[in-house]
């Protein structure tokens, strides 16, 4: 049984097109305009940092009223991130 799933993946791994690999780069197959940089990820508007900041502000308290951790530190940092890209924008 476990050869037939590794035969499958390798299947799988095999039919990917050219430059869909593991260590293709950010940029590689992508036109200029589709390169992932800072504003594209994140959107243009710093509401949309504002909105995401909130959310993981909140899913951190849930989850340290949930003594939860892990799982709070994890939405606390990501939380900072946006902070981060807010503080960015306004200068």
């Amino acid at each position: 049984m476990d050869g037939d799933i590794r035969r499958q993946k390798n299947t799988w791994q095999r039919r990917r097109p050219p430059g869909e690999g593991k260590m293709a780069g950010p940029s590689v197959g992508r036109r200029p305009e589709q390169r992932s940089g800072s504003s594209q990820r994140h959107g243009n508007s710093s509401a949309s940092a504002q909105k995401n900041y909130e959310r993981y502000v909140a899913l951190a308290r849930e989850a340290a009223l949930r003594g939860d951790t892990i799982e709070m530190e994890n939405c606390y940092q990501h939380a900072e991130h946006y902070f981060r890209v807010m503080r960015e924008r306004a200068t």
